[in-house]
């Protein structure tokens, strides 16, 4: 009998180690579960602030891409512009040229009639 009660201690110790070592393990468990949940509602914020990013890369693109054309349009026109700019400017040389040719005409002109005139009187 003595056996089956040394027996039984020791079963009731190794019992108590085994509830012991579980009581332990369960609480691990229970921090780790812990853990994996802040971890996920992190994980969740992350993927949120990545999204964000996402869609922010993706706008900013999308602005470049419009810039790029607007950019484009305003080269077409400036070039059109300067285009016009230098016909505007060899047709006012056209007619600053012709302007002076009729000035000396018209000096010509005046000249040969003061000289008629003056001829006249003299008469």
């Amino acid at each position: 009998m003595e056996k089956v009660k040394e027996r039984l201690q020791l079963l009731r110790a190794d019992a108590d180690a085994a509830n012991k070592r579980a009581e332990a393990a369960e609480a691990k468990n229970k921090h780790y579960e812990q853990e994996i949940d802040l971890l996920k509602t992190e994980n969740e914020g992350l993927q949120k602030k990545v999204q964000l990013l996402e869609d922010e890369l993706d706008k900013a693109i999308s602005d470049l891409k419009d810039t790029r054309e607007k950019l484009r349009q305003l080269d077409v026109r400036a070039e059109n512009s300067e285009r016009q700019i230098a016909r505007l400017e060899e047709e006012r040389d056209r007619w600053e040229k012709k302007y002076e040719e009729m000035q000396e005409k018209y000096r010509e002109s005046k000249r040969e009639l003061d000289e008629v005139v003056a001829a006249m009187e003299g008469l």
